[in-house]
């Protein structure tokens, strides 16, 4: 008999998700209804049939891939021999990690090419045809192959969880579903152009000051390390009398005692890092620990707003293509990782199906702005897309203030760090390289 996986309300409002073996989804329904639970969705799960043929597909893949692997190296050995050659080739011909960008420029591509009224295999035989990323050429194979066999794209896109992003899946699967695919993939690659430039900005901005704080700490280990032992072995060796100062002989005296014993602070860090991952590993342990990346200082309030915007473009996106605000949390609440995020979003589809309002959820979690909130209480009201997008356009404005607020924020913090530092070298190092310039240790060395 068939299975189904079940997704079904408790009469005290919470939602069950478990899989029921019977007959026919209307028996199954019948089921549910018997044992006191509300049927919210019933699917069925791939038939063994449907489960072979991905697994055979699998196959099909990796003979793909070892005709294209045979094929490069053959071109690799009638090429010439040369440096420059060897360093810019594939090494085995099994091409490059698919990047975002890659899936961007093949979903502009095949929107372009649907624009001119080509149909989905035409297009994708097209697109290619023209890609470069052997592994992305790959899977665009194996979906090609799919739609010829009379599948929808989504469905073999969905073995590829990992490659395409869970709300791009369901961007394409309401398009096909609702035959408006080519507005579909417009929105999603406004959706991969948006989160790309946004993820640049961020990159442009906090790297060069992170690249410095760090750079910074590794620089006075290594003078600590190596700098300080050094000026020691200089003073001996010329048998002089002086004195190093006595921060400096601290020092020198603290890294010998380090290098004697090693392996407890590597030991410590390493019992440190364990520990951390098992805690983290529990669900209490993640959800206290996203819940710290919320409210942290300084890169918190940033963090909320880019997890939040993308929760709410996503479900604008969904709503735009005819979805219920429901499914449209349920399918968004897949772009974030944070269990935080993930569980008011669960709350809110929850209060939709018990009748209460799924904006509470969020008030009451008290981590976004206030203003947010407002703006999604009006849209109940009037329109909800409508006042999504003046909220989107609000959250961005929001972000680009935190940014700036970082910007800010983090060089202040990398100057006081660099003023204790470089008091700690004048003191430390700074001071005996002086005197071994002005030549003291000469005279000292001499009985002078």
């Amino acid at each position: 008999m068939p299975i189904y996986n079940c997704k079904t309300l408790t009469p005290q409002g919470q939602v069950i998700r478990t899989r029921v073996e019977d007959e026919s989804r209307i028996a199954c329904i019948r089921k549910l209804r018997n044992n006191g639970l509300t049927p919210i969705s019933v699917t069925p799960v791939a038939s063994l049939n449907k489960r072979k043929k991905e697994r055979q597909r699998v196959r099909n893949i990796k003979q793909f891939a070892e005709v294209q692997n045979s094929t490069v190296k053959k071109k690799n050995k009638k090429s010439k021999n040369s440096f420059f050659s060897f360093l810019t080739s594939d090494v085995g011909g099994s091409g490059k990690k698919i990047s975002a960008r890659d899936i961007r420029i093949f979903t502009q591509n095949f929107y372009l090419l649907k624009k001119a009224n080509f149909n989905n295999i035409h297009a994708l035989s097209t697109v290619i045809s023209t890609t470069e990323n052997v592994k992305l050429r790959i899977i665009l194979e194996d979906i090609l192959a799919g739609v010829e066999a009379g599948e929808y794209m989504y469905t073999t896109m969905e073995y590829y969880e990992d490659i395409f992003p869970y709300i791009y899946i369901n961007m394409i699967k309401v398009g096909e579903l609702s035959g408006s695919l080519e507005r579909s993939l417009e929105q999603a690659v406004k959706y991969l152009e948006d989160n790309d430039a946004l993820r640049r900005k961020i990159r442009r901005i906090l790297l060069p000051n992170l690249l410095m704080f760090f750079g910074l700490i590794i620089g006075t280990i290594l003078a600590v390390i190596f700098g300080v032992p050094m000026l020691k072995g200089i003073f001996e060796s010329v048998g002089s009398n002086e004195q190093l100062p006595k921060i400096t002989m601290w020092l020198y005296e603290f890294t010998l005692k380090v290098k004697s014993v090693w392996y407890i602070p590597v030991g410590l860090i390493i019992f440190v890092g364990i520990a951390f991952g098992t805690w983290i590993s529990t669900s209490k342990g993640r959800y206290k620990f996203d819940y710290f990346k919320y409210t942290m200082p300084i890169f918190g309030k940033l963090m909320y707003l880019l997890d939040f915007s993308r929760v709410m473009q996503g479900v604008l996106l969904n709503l735009q293509n005819g979805m219920r605000i429901q499914d449209s949390l349920e399918v968004s609440k897949n772009v974030v990782k944070n269990t935080v995020m993930m569980s008011i979003i669960e709350t809110s589809v929850n209060n939709i199906y018990i009748g209460q309002s799924w904006i509470q959820p969020f008030e009451e979690a008290n981590l976004g702005d206030d203003m947010c909130i407002e703006m999604l209480k009006i849209g109940m009201q009037t329109d909800l897309s409508e006042m999504i997008e003046k909220m989107l356009a609000y959250i961005d404005a929001d972000i680009n203030n935190t940014l700036q607020t970082i910007v800010k924020v983090l060089p202040e913090i990398s100057y006081l760090f660099v003023g204790i530092v470089l008091i700690f070298f004048v003191c430390a190092v700074l001071v005996p390289c002086i005197s071994l310039y002005m030549g003291g240790w000469l005279f000292s060395a001499y009985d002078v």
